[in-house]
């Protein structure tokens, strides 16, 4: 059974649906969730996003209908309400979706995961996990189309954002032509690529662009300038006044530099250090956020790890580009072969 038919023969027996997605989530895990959510109401099922949070403002344009509510919302609202189907968008484990969500989505007595995320076997074997694609959103989209519903703008304007921030704005190498094919379908509804970027980034203001200089100008490289990285403390953030969420993208800056295999962002969070990885395809940057204990793709990874930033940053940046030189050894050695 391949994950189309696991899909219809899923959704098909259900009439009440809950979709989730993981805590803090970004604009791939939403936007897919708020497609799916509306897909399945499309199909006459009582269907609702619950997140463990209410949706951030900067993302209520996603969601006119109002399809997201907060956990605490649905305890009130539909505590004793019955449900068929529990929808996980954007992961595929139930510890990221938050635990009072976790209890909700183990009372179900279906549970489906709808994700691109590496998982073991066991688990893609039964979800709609597909490594391939390029966000959550990519998948959910070729799901919605594979029911013959057919897409609506408020569908597609939540499913382009999901794909254009998952892609880095279609950079990334996991991009396909299966990507643009939907993206097709999507604009084809009356979404258009200047509103759907500029509605996600936004216009900023002067503070912003003070900031990102700021940044920039702490980024430093190995001497070979393989590895380059970033640095962004508290201070600075409460000192220009900004959302984390604007900071996201800084990091890619850093991709446009000669000879760059990994670029690295270090954010202060109170007594841990988030790690943020990205490389331009070649170096799998996943395998390396998994040593550090985290996770990811093998073109964008994070780790969270505790500690302060200067001895963070200097053991990471020894870690990562010992392993670099031993993943190009090791291709060095696969080619002379």
């Amino acid at each position: 059974m391949n994950i189309f038919e696991r899909f219809k023969k899923s959704t098909d027996k259900a009439q009440n649906i809950v979709i989730s997605t993981h805590i803090l989530p970004d604009a791939d895990g939403i936007g897919s969730e708020i497609a799916l959510c509306l897909a399945m109401r499309e199909l006459g099922k009582n269907a609702i996003c619950v997140n463990e949070e209410a949706l951030l403002d900067r993302y209520k344009y996603l969601d006119p209908q109002d399809v997201i509510i907060s956990r605490e919302d649905y305890l009130t609202l539909y505590l004793d309400k019955e449900i068929d189907l529990f929808i996980v968008t954007d992961t595929n484990s139930l510890e990221r979706i938050g635990d009072g969500m976790k209890n909700i989505a183990q009372k179900a007595p279906n549970l489906l995961f709808i994700d691109h995320h590496p998982c073991p076997k066991e688990v893609m074997d039964i979800n709609c996990i597909d490594t391939s694609k390029a966000a959550t959103g990519e998948l959910a989209g070729e799901l919605i189309l594979s029911l013959g519903i057919n897409l609506s703008r408020e569908m597609a304007l939540p499913l382009y954002t999901a794909i254009l921030i998952d892609t880095s704005s279609f950079r990334y190498p996991t991009v396909t032509g299966d990507t643009h094919r939907l993206i097709g379908h999507l604009m084809d509804t009356g979404v258009t690529p200047p509103h759907a970027y500029n509605m996600i980034y936004g216009t900023k203001k002067l503070t912003y662009m003070k900031l990102l200089g700021k940044v920039l100008a702490s980024a430093l490289t190995t001497k070979d300038e393989k590895v380059a990285w970033l640095t962004l403390t508290e201070d600075l953030l409460q000192k220009f006044q900004i959302d984390t969420e604007d900071t996201l993208a800084f990091i890619n800056h850093l991709l446009v530099l000669d000879n760059i295999k990994v670029a690295i962002m270090f954010r202060e969070m109170g007594e841990e250090i988030k790690v943020s990885l990205r490389s331009i395809g070649i170096v799998d940057v996943g395998v390396m956020a998994r040593a550090l204990g985290g996770g990811g793709h093998d073109h964008s990874a994070a780790a969270v790890i505790k500690g302060s930033l200067d001895s963070v940053m200097k053991s990471t940046v020894q870690k990562l580009h010992t392993m670099l030189l031993l993943q190009e050894a090791e291709e060095t050695k696969l080619l002379s072969r």
